[in-house]
């Protein structure tokens, strides 16, 4: 049974060191978030300065952030805690990596967008140097994510051949009809109990406890902002699927497409990105709020189709709550990291 004291004693625990970096990619971006940022490294226990380990980039949720990775709840264990676990149950030994992706939209999905800012050059390039720079990295590095960090694991694997030598992608948004229209009613509810589009993200930060509505439109307004940034357009700078008024904009959806799994899978190289990976391990819960279950399915068909190795699992539950997925991943990720090296 779950236990209320996870941690182990001390002596058992790995460290987690807070390293600060100033970003290059990230200055200028246009919400003028900060371009220093915390990078939490975590090395296992028994680390040895002397040896090389691979690495693991955890990639926060949307609205997610690093250090949230590491807070214990009455149910909730540090991932931390959760790594310490696995590594004295005989997980081979690495080193994780926490980036701090936060944006005033509450995340990027981890694309270069010209009205978010270039996060997927942060973690895919600045990060990885960094890290080699303070922690003894062998070069071989993996990805992990629940939702929003389960896409941007997933696509730095499509988009970066040979940075990754192993993914695992937990409810990762693809689907994107299926998976971002059911936002739609709440996100205009949520505009318009602000107040309307112009100045919305200010006063959404304004809010001691955002309602379930603006956080829908934030959710929204972030996808847009990745998947059809417009700087030119205000008073938001990306072309929207839906107006205060309610109208939808189907064609502003279809642009979303080229940013979706299910047909980023189409485009030419993809697959054979995806076959570079000594793993790929993909999975959600068999009753997602978000369809993300049935969405997955047609990915895998996908990846079978193209003979791309792959593991899929379906697990009982939901969107939310699946942390304890980590226990299921991580191991999966480490031994292939391990073993390709």
């Amino acid at each position: 049974m779950p236990s209320p004291f996870p941690n182990l004693p001390s002596n058992q625990r790995g460290r987690v060191l807070t390293l600060s970096h100033t970003s290059a990619c990230l200055a200028g971006n246009p919400w003028d978030d900060p371009v220093e940022r915390d990078v939490l490294v975590y090395l296992p226990p028994g680390y040895d300065a002397g040896w090389t380990y691979p690495a693991i980039l955890v990639l926060p949720a949307f609205a997610g952030t690093g250090e949230g990775l590491l807070a214990r709840g009455l149910s909730d264990v540090s991932l931390a805690s959760r790594m310490d676990r696995l590594i004295a149950d005989g997980c081979p030994r690495f080193i994780a990596v926490l980036p701090d992706t936060m944006t005033s939209l509450g995340g990027s999905q981890y694309v270069d967008s010209p009205a978010l800012g270039a996060y997927q050059t942060y973690v895919a390039e600045e990060i990885p140097e960094f890290v080699a720079d303070h922690a003894p990295i062998n070069g071989r590095w993996a990805a992990v994510g629940r939702s929003s960090g389960g896409y941007g694991a997933l696509r730095l694997a499509m988009d970066r051949p040979g940075l990754l030598s192993a993914v695992a992608c937990h409810a990762g948004d693809m689907g994107f009809p299926l998976t971002y229209a059911s936002d739609v009613r709440a996100a205009v509810r949520g505009v318009r109990a602000l107040g309307g589009l112009e100045g919305f993200v200010q006063r959404f930060w304004e809010l001691r406890r955002p309602p379930g509505d603006a956080f829908a439109a934030l959710n929204l307004l972030a996808m847009s902002a990745a998947y059809d940034p417009d700087p030119t357009a205000t008073p938001f700078p990306a072309r929207l699927p839906f107006d205060e008024d309610g109208a939808v904009d189907l064609a502003a959806f279809a642009r979303w497409a080229p940013h979706d799994p299910l047909v980023r899978i189409q485009q030419d190289g993809v697959a054979d990105a995806l076959r570079q990976l000594d793993l790929l391990f993909l999975d959600a819960g068999d009753s997602d709020e978000y369809g993300l279950h049935l969405s997955l399915r047609r990915f895998v068909a996908a990846l079978a189709e193209r003979g791309i190795p792959h593991e899929h699992e379906e697990h009982p539950g939901g969107h939310r709550g699946t942390a304890w997925r980590y226990d299921v991943s991580i191991p999966k990720l480490a031994a292939a990291l391990s073993e390709g090296g």
